[in-house]
C-alpha cells in the first residue's frame, strides 16, 4: 500500500477554478435564438406539409416557394444561421468555426440560388431541398434547445437528431443540386452581374462550381454523421465510469458549478504555467481563451516561438510545464484518499511486482535490417536504394536516411545481446518490439494486464531469439499453466506508476536501460498516460545511469526544420502542376491547402529558426498537450547529459487510424500532394527503429548529448521520417478534405 498519500482532493487547483459568468449570460440568449429558430422552421414545415399533396407530389413540390409567407421565412430563418459562425468564433458554442461557416454558406448561395432564379423556383428539387431543411432544422433546433433546458435530451429526440440524415441529406443535396443545375440555366439568375457574356460566363462557372464540390463532399459529410451517431450513441448508452483511480486530471468546477475532472482546465493551466516560465502576456491568453478546443493552435505556436529565443528559455518552458502537471495531476489510491502525482511519485511503496522471465527459444539469426515494402522485403543495397528515393521525393530527411543507411553498413549494432529496451507500451502498434525480439534483444515488456495482451507478447517471445522481462503479480513459479501466467502479468500505468518506477529502478543493476515512451490512448486518456510515462523515465533518467530515452514524434505537431526542407516546401508550393491548380480552385470555399512555407522565427540573438506546423486541429488540445510532455522530457533529459532519440514517424495506416474511414479516404488521396506517401506499420516499425538503433551507436547523432545544438527543439530537427509534411507546399492541416475529395473522385472516375 502507498504511504503518506493525504486526502487532497482539491489539491493543486488554484487557478483552475473558473467562473462562467459569459456562459450564464449567453445561455438564455442560447436559448431565445434556438427557440425562435425552431419555431420559424416549424413554421415553414408546416407551410411545406400543407401545401403537399400526396396525388401530385411533383407539381405542388414545385409551387412551395410561391406559397404565401414560406419564402420570407425560409429567408429570415436560414439567413440567421450566419450568427452561428459567430457563436463558434467568439467561443460560445463549441463548434469548429471553419466548419460552420461551410456549413452555413453552402446553404446561403443555394438560397441565393432559388432566390433570384425563377427556373430553380418552379422546379421539384426546391420543394424537396424546402422539406428537407426544414425537417432536418426543426429536429436540430429542438435537440439544442432541449440540451440548454433540460438535464438529458429525450431518447425520441436524440434518436431523430443522430438519424433523419440518413434520408433527409442525401434528399437536401438532391434538391440543393437541382437548384444549382436549374440556376445555371436561368438567363434570369445569369445576368445577374449583367448581360455580357463575360458575365454570364462568370455566373455559371460560379454556380456550377458548387455541383463539382459536393460530389465528393456529400459522402464525407455523410459518413462524417454516421460517425457522430456512432459516438453519440456510445456515449449516451455508456456505463457509469469507475470510481477514479490512480493518475486522473483534478476535480475542477465545471459551467454549472458542480465538480468534475475535465481536462480543458487542467491543460490550459498546464501550458500557461509553461509558457508563463518566459512570457507572463502570453500565459494570461492561454487562461482567456474561451474556445480551447478549437483555438489551441495559436498558443502551441505562440510557445514554440518562446522557445526559440533561447536555450535557457526553451528549457525553462519545458521544467515549468511538467512540473505544474506533477503538482495538479491527482494520484487517487484504491481506499479514495489522494494526492498530486509529485508526491505519489516521491512516496515508499509496500506493494512490490515480482519479476517473470522468458528466454526465446530461436536459434540466432543474420542481423541486419529489413523493411516490408511493396510485397518485398528490402535489405542491403535494395533498401539502400529505396531510402535514395525516399530522400530525393522529399518523403524523409537526409539524416534520417543516413541514419537508415548507418544501419545497414554497421550490422554490428543489430547485435543486441547486451542491450536491454524497456517498451512502455510493448504492444503498441508503432513500437519496436516485433523487431526487437528477432534481432534477439533484451525487452523489458510493460503493457495492460489482459491475458491476451500477453499470451501474445510471450508466443512471440518464445519464438524469438531474445528474452523477454515482465511484471508479475506473484513469483513465476507459481503458475501453474501459461494461462495462468498470462492472467497474472503485465500492470496499469495509470494505477501501479509509482510500483512500476520502483520495479525498473531495481531491475538488472548496473545494465543499461533504453525506455522507449510507445503506450497511446484516445482524448484525455492520452494526456494521462504520457504524464504516467514520463514520471517513469524522468526517475530513471535521474536515478538510473546510463539510460536512454526513445520517442516516436507525430509528424502532426510544431517541429523546428532545416532551412533546406522550407525551401523545398516553397519549392513545391510554386511549382505549376494539376495539384496546384486543385488547391487554387478548393482554396476559393475554405481553408484549404494553406501555404506550409511559414516565416523563420527570429531568436534574441538573431538566428532564424524555420517551423513547420502540422499540427491538426481535428486531433484536438489533448493530443497536442500528450505530445508536448514528451517533447518537454526529451530535451531536459537531453540537457542532462542523456541520449535522445525523438524522431519523427511517418502518417501511418495503423488499424486504429484507418477504422475511422475520414483518414482512410484522405490517407487515398495525400500521396497526390508531392512529396507524400502514407507508411504501413511494419514499414514505419522497421525503419524507426533503425534509426533509433543509429541514435544509440552514432557517437555525431544529435540524440548524443555531447553534440551542442542552438536550440534544444533542434533534437527534433534530425532524423526525421516525415511521410512529406516537412517538404510538401501545402499544410497537412489543409489537404485532409482535398484528399478525400481525390479519393472520391479517384474511385467515381468512369
Amino acid at each position: 500500500r502507498r504511504r503518506h498519500c493525504r486526502h487532497t482532493s482539491n489539491r493543486g487547483l488554484q487557478g483552475l477554478h473558473t467562473t462562467f459568468t459569459g456562459k450564464k449570460m449567453s445561455k438564455p440568449y442560447l436559448i431565445a435564438y434556438n427557440g425562435a429558430c425552431c419555431a420559424a422552421w416549424a413554421y415553414v414545415l408546416f407551410l411545406s406539409l400543407t401545401n403537399v399533396c400526396p396525388n401530385n407530389p411533383k407539381d405542388t413540390l414545385a409551387a412551395l416557394w410561391t406559397v404565401p409567407n414560406l419564402a420570407i421565412t425560409l429567408t429570415y430563418v436560414q439567413s440567421a444561421a450566419i450568427l452561428e459562425i459567430i457563436h463558434a468564433a467568439i467561443g460560445m458554442v463549441r463548434s469548429p468555426v471553419v466548419v460552420t461557416a461551410m456549413q452555413v454558406n453552402s446553404r446561403l448561395i443555394a438560397l441565393f440560388a432559388i432566390i433570384y432564379s425563377p427556373e430553380a423556383q418552379a422546379q421539384w428539387g426546391a420543394g424537396v431541398m424546402i422539406l428537407s431543411w426544414s425537417l432536418v432544422e426543426v429536429v436540430r433546433y429542438a435537440f439544442y434547445l432541449s440540451t440548454l433546458v433540460q438535464k438529458k435530451v429525450p431518447y425520441p429526440l436524440f434518436w431523430l437528431r443522430y438519424s433523419l440524415f440518413a434520408i433527409l441529406y442525401p434528399t437536401g443535396i438532391t434538391g440543393e443540386l437541382s437548384v444549382f443545375f436549374a440556376a445555371s440555366k436561368d438567363v434570369a439568375f445569369l445576368s445577374l452581374m449583367g448581360d455580357s457574356a463575360q458575365n454570364m460566363e462568370f455566373m455559371y462557372y460560379f454556380i456550377m462550381a458548387f455541383p463539382v464540390i459536393y460530389a465528393p463532399g456529400s459522402p464525407f459529410m455523410i459518413m462524417s454523421m454516421v460517425g457522430n451517431r456512432k459516438s453519440a450513441m456510445k456515449k449516451r448508452f455508456a456505463k457509469p465510469p469507475p470510481p477514479p483511480r490512480g493518475l486522473v486530471f483534478p476535480k475542477v468546477v465545471n459551467k454549472k458549478g458542480k465538480e468534475d475532472r475535465s481536462s480543458t482546465p487542467t491543460a490550459k493551466a498546464v501550458m500557461a504555467a509553461a509558457v508563463g516560465a518566459v512570457n507572463k502576456e502570453k500565459a494570461e491568453k492561454i487562461l482567456k481563451e474561451k474556445n480551447w478546443r478549437f483555438g489551441y493552435v495559436k498558443h502551441f505556436m505562440g510557445m514554440v516561438e518562446e522557445q526559440c529565443q533561447s536555450p535557457e528559455a526553451a528549457l525553462a518552458v519545458a521544467k515549468a510545464g511538467l512540473e505544474k502537471a506533477y503538482q495538479t495531476f491527482e494520484f487517487v489510491a484504491p481506499d479514495g484518499t489522494s494526492c498530486s502525482m509529485a508526491e505519489a511519485m516521491a512516496a515508499k511503496n509496500s506493494e512490490k511486482f515480482c519479476t517473470g522471465f522468458i528466454k526465446g527459444e530461436k536459434a540466432k539469426e543474420d542481423n541486419k535490417i529489413v523493411v516490408p515494402y511493396n510485397g518485398k522485403d528490402l535489405s542491403g543495397d535494395e533498401l539502400k536504394a529505396q531510402v535514395k528515393k525516399w530522400v530525393d521525393y522529399g518523403t524523409i530527411e537526409p539524416s534520417a536516411g543516413s541514419a537508415i543507411i548507418n544501419c545497414i553498413d554497421n550490422p554490428g549494432w543489430m547485435d543486441l545481446s547486451d542491450r536491454y529496451f524497456v517498451l512502455l507500451g510493448a504492444g503498441s502498434a508503432m513500437g519496436p518490439f516485433l523487431l526487437l525480439m528477432a534481432l534477439g534483444a533484451n525487452v523489458v515488456a510493460l503493457d495492460l494486464d489482459r491475458p491476451f495482451i500477453w499470451e501474445r507478447l510471450l508466443t512471440i517471445a518464445k519464438k524469438s531469439s531474445g528474452t523477454i522481462t515482465f511484471p508479475l503479480k506473484s513469483e513465476q513459479s507459481s503458475y501453474k499453466n501459461d494461462q495462468e501466467l498470462y492472467a497474472g502479468a503485465g500492470c496499469n500505468l495509470f494505477t501501479h506508476t509509482p510500483m512500476i518506477k520502483d520495479w525498473l529502478l531495481d531491475l538488472y543493476p548496473g545494465k543499461s536501460f533504453t525506455v522507449g515512451s510507445y503506450a497511446y490512448l484516445n482524448g484525455a486518456l492520452h494526456v494521462q498516460v504520457s504524464l504516467a510515462m514520463d514520471a517513469i523515465s524522468k526517475a530513471l533518467t535521474e536515478k538510473r545511469p546510463g539510460t536512454s530515452l526513445a520517442y516516436l514524434c507525430t509528424p502532426t505537431d510544431i517541429h523546428l526544420i532545416p532551412k533546406e526542407a522550407h525551401d523545398a516546401a516553397a519549392e513545391n508550393l510554386n511549382t505549376f502542376s494539376l495539384i496546384k491548380l486543385f488547391g487554387a480552385f478548393v482554396s476559393i470555399f475554405g481553408p484549404y491547402c494553406k501555404s506550409n512555407v511559414l516565416p523563420p522565427i527570429k531568436a534574441k540573438d538573431g538566428k532564424k529558426y524555420y517551423v513547420v506546423d502540422g499540427i491538426s486541429v481535428a486531433q484536438g488540445p489533448n493530443y497536442a498537450l500528450a505530445k508536448r510532455m514528451q517533447h518537454w522530457r526529451a530535451i531536459i533529459a537531453h540537457s542532462i547529459g542523456c541520449t535522445v532519440s525523438s524522431n519523427i514517424a511517418p502518417s501511418t495506416s495503423t488499424v486504429s487510424v484507418v477504422q475511422n474511414r475520414t483518414f482512410a479516404w484522405a490517407y487515398e488521396g495525400m500521396p497526390y500532394f508531392k512529396p507524400y506517401e502514407i507508411a504501413t506499420p511494419e514499414i514505419s516499425n522497421n525503419v524507426m527503429t533503425a534509426i533509433l538503433f543509429s541514435d544509440l551507436n552514432d557517437p555525431s547523432s544529435v540524440a548524443n548529448p555531447k553534440n551542442k545544438l542552438d536550440n534544444p527543439n533542434q533534437l527534433f530537427s534530425s532524423g526525421s521520417f516525415h511521410g512529406g509534411t516537412w517538404r510538401c507546399g501545402y499544410q497537412i492541416e489543409s489537404i485532409g478534405f482535398p484528399s478525400v475529395m481525390i479519393y472520391f473522385s479517384k474511385i467515381s472516375a468512369p
